[in-house]
């Protein structure tokens, strides 16, 4: 680490002396109606933050570009004749790439004969104007501003009100004290599978993220009550999109990071004479390049990973415009007896082993304009998923008569097929409405045997493997959606609609009705109201659990409905001024229809995600199971303006189960508190300002999760983690802490036309023992407390020309 980290300040310091100079980039963009997503011909958009001001009016197709413009942030305002004008702050110019802004405008509710009011910031608001309730945009430099966050949107989002973060080996997205297998993933409007290196079946996160952040653009993230565009989930979406390339010259993006690793992206013109452009990037893990280089960097447990993402966009064509994109990612990692140490948080010193995950997603995106109202978005796709994990026990560990044997192993494989499809209309500046469906198939292949149940039955010392799950399945699920916006003025809106889905497993139907107001009381408040009914399929390892009866194979657990969520939500934003915010929320969420077990026991599914994986003995349940979460949020924000922001969150929360035997208990996600603080500043330096330097902080802290502790003398006797099932999510982990802090430097270059950045971000600054899990260790006859990450230097380069 300390050579490549050498190597890297070497080149950053001899490409240093080649800026001296400054100069001026060009920024470019395209405008459209935020309903209808038609250009807006003649729209205005000018630079209000330099020293003279400079701007330029969209063409036929709503596309701009202003030449000139100096190195630096900067804040563009934007004004259309009968559309609120909008302001774009914040907007980081380099030498090194060209700027290109996405911007929708909104209708005025009141017809001017000219727009002279300007308008304030909307980062605060969700792309997706139907989403205006426990939702908020993002943008890929937030994900890597923030210290701590590996860019990597999951982290991200952890530092958002309501969302658990205290798990540093995984990117899993606990939102309001739900499993974080109650997430929805979506890319450029597709459900996906885990877009995360190293995943597992029916989870929803991972380790590193498969989701390369510099070919990611503005998104949203959703948490509660969202709009009828968004099924099977029940406790929030991550909605995400590729940008599209440089329409008009060719770019280069080099990276290398402890995490992200080594990076190569490119991007440029394609079908010139339609707009099209195109955008490659290919990551591969830092430790291969790391042995590769020779640097010393250990030799167990050490991810390996890679992956390719892309969009093709086709440019305005006479069918419309067309967009393929994709992403293609594999990895692998090995766990070695001989190689353990204290840190590992997954490796026990008498077994080997392994885990091997796959991943792929290919999507066509069309969309036909129809009228100046009115467009038909269709987004056909294709995935991938598969996932190998084994486990070999060493008998006799350390003797001579030693031996190795499989304990275990899953093989699992997904191909999801589906298209999204729905019509869009503005009818007028008030009322605009969206009719679509949704269409999935999924087939699954699983098998997986262990010998957990440590079972000898033909005496040759060795356990016996038996079979857990093994199937070969395919479903259908068909969801139709309706949803509106009407404004009954500039102060009133009403978001409402409906979401049906029909599961062919168990022949299982939902309608789930959703609807939001939002009451600018003052010009700086806004109340918001949100109710949303949600329902999600029962995860398929548990829905197809088997059992023998009788010597037949069957599935009890096929009949299981879907997993139901009522979400109640009320919330004030207040607009304090143009760069600070607050929003507080206040929710409930009623949860039922969960899968409990059928005797009485503490079993809910709304526990699953806490592991890597699912239970394989609950073969047995009913949709009876039943829970809550309740709480409330505050956020206190200051966009990022005068060279520096803040970002203050926190949750108070309840997160509760009650399983078949009827007693209520905390979940194990249930935190009960969560505090972030993020800030960060910048100073610029140079001849002209047009170097800069940055510095930034985060603390987290939060309740220690629920969990049941490991029974010692059952786990002794049979040689194996026996949990005590008298005292089920009975004892609570230590208060989770990090504080993290992040320095950079950028500097750039325009006479040769590139700019680099250099950034060191060391994560748990005070060496926290974190704890992550106990468990009962075989060779000591003991309980050991396996702690998360200590200190953790992460760096990362970067250069684009």
């Amino acid at each position: 680490m300390k050579n490549l980290i050498f190597i890297v300040l070497l080149l950053f310091t001899q490409n240093q002396l080649l800026f001296a100079q400054s100069g001026n980039q060009n920024v470019k963009g395209n405008i459209i109606d935020k309903q209808s997503e038609i250009p807006l011909i003649g729209a205005n958009i000018t630079l209000v933050s330099g020293e003279e001001i400079i701007g330029a009016s969209t063409d036929f197709n709503g596309d701009f570009i202003i030449n000139g413009v100096p190195i630096g942030r900067h804040t563009f305002e934007v004004s259309y004749l009968g559309y609120e004008p909008t302001v774009i702050p914040n907007v980081d110019v380099t030498s090194g790439k060209e700027v290109y802004l996405n911007i929708s405008m909104e209708e005025s509710m009141v017809k001017l004969n000219e727009v002279v009011i300007t308008a304030g910031v909307d980062k605060d608001r969700s792309i997706n104007d139907m989403a205006t309730i426990s939702s908020r945009q993002f943008s890929m430099e937030e994900v890597n501003r923030y210290s701590g966050g590996r860019s990597d949107v999951g982290r991200l989002a952890g530092n958002f009100a309501g969302v658990g973060t205290a798990d540093d080996s995984r990117n899993d997205i606990v939102i309001r004290g739900n499993s974080p297998t109650g997430l929805l993933w979506r890319l450029e409007g597709l459900p996906i599978p885990s877009p995360n290196h190293f995943s597992t079946l029916g989870t929803t996160g991972g380790p590193v993220s498969a989701l390369n952040t510099n070919l990611l653009k503005s998104s949203d993230f959703l948490t509660s009550a969202f709009p009828a565009e968004y099924g099977n989930a029940i406790s929030g979406a991550f909605d995400l999109g590729f940008r599209s390339g440089n329409k008009d010259k060719m770019e280069y993006t080099f990276q290398l990071g402890a995490v992200t690793g080594i990076e190569a992206m490119v991007e440029g013109p394609m079908f010139k004479k339609n707009g099209g452009s195109f955008l490659v990037g290919y990551r591969y893990s830092f430790v291969e390049v790391a042995q590769a280089a020779g640097l010393d960097v250990g030799t167990n447990a050490l991810p390996r990973y890679q992956d390719l993402s892309f969009k093709l966009d086709f440019g305005r064509t006479p069918f419309g415009s067309i967009v393929l994109f994709g992403i293609a990612g594999n990895s692998d990692i090995e766990f070695l007896r001989e190689e353990v140490d204290e840190n590992d948080l997954f490796a026990v010193d008498d077994e080997d082993s392994g885990a091997e995950s796959q991943m792929g997603i290919i999507g066509l995106k069309h969309n036909l304009l129809l009228s100046d109202q009115s467009y038909l978005r269709t987004v056909v796709g294709l995935s991938t998923s598969s996932n190998l994990f084994y486990r070999d026990r060493y008998y006799n560990n350390g003797l001579e008569n030693e031996f190795k044997s499989k304990f275990g192993q899953t093989d699992n494989s997904t191909l999801t097929r589906n298209i999204n499809s729905y019509y869009n209309k503005k009818f007028n500046s008030r009322f605009s409405l969206r009719v679509g469906a949704l269409v999935e198939s999924v087939a699954l292949n699983i098998d997986f045997e262990s010998a957990e149940f440590l079972t000898d039955n033909n005496s040759d010392g060795i356990y016996d493997l038996v079979e857990i799950f093994k199937f070969d399945e395919s479903t259908l699920t068909v969801q139709p959606f309706a949803q509106a916006q009407y404004k009954f003025n500039e102060k009133l809106s009403f978001n409402g609609g409906i979401r049906g889905m029909y599961y062919d497993l168990n022949e299982e139907i939902s309608i789930e009705p959703r609807a939001a107001i939002n009451w600018k009381i003052h010009p700086q408040h806004t109340i918001n109201f949100g109710f949303g009914n949600h329902n999600q399929a029962v995860p398929i390892p548990l829905q197809l659990a088997s059992k023998v009866v009788d010597g037949i194979k069957t599935t009890p657990n096929k009949d299981l409905g879907f997993i139901n969520s009522k979400h109640y939500v009320i919330g004030h934003d207040f607009k304090i001024n143009e760069s600070w915010r607050s929003k507080i929320e206040v929710y409930y969420q009623d949860l039922s229809n969960v899968p409990i077990e059928r005797i009485s026991s503490s079993f809910s599914a709304l526990n699953i995600g806490a592991d890597f994986g699912f239970p394989f003995d609950k073969n047995d349940l009913v949709s009876e199971g039943t829970g809550s979460n309740k709480g409330i949020e505050l956020t206190v924000e200051k966009f990022f303006t005068n060279g520096y922001y803040f970002l203050g969150t926190g949750s108070l929360f309840e997160s509760l189960y009650t399983g078949s035997d009827g007693i209520e208990r905390n979940t194990a996600f249930n935190n009960k508190y969560i505090l972030n603080v993020l800030a960060g500043k910048e100073f610029n330096w140079g001849k002209e300002g047009q170097h800069r330097f940055s510095i930034d902080t985060k603390l987290t802290t939060a309740g220690g999760t629920y969990y049941t502790p490991v029974d010692l003398e059952a786990s002794r006797i049979k040689e194996a983690q026996v949990f005590d099932l008298s005292n089920p999510f009975g004892e609570r982990y230590d208060a989770y802490f990090r504080w993290d802090i992040k320095a950079g430097i950028k500097l750039n270059n325009t006479k040769r036309g590139f700019s680099q950045g250099l950034y060191f971000d060391i994560q748990n600054v005070t060496n926290r023992d974190n704890i992550f899990r106990k468990n009962y260790n075989r060779q000591l006859n003991s309980i050991n407390d396996v702690y998360q990450i200590g200190f953790f230097p992460n760096f990362m380069y970067k250069l684009e020309f």
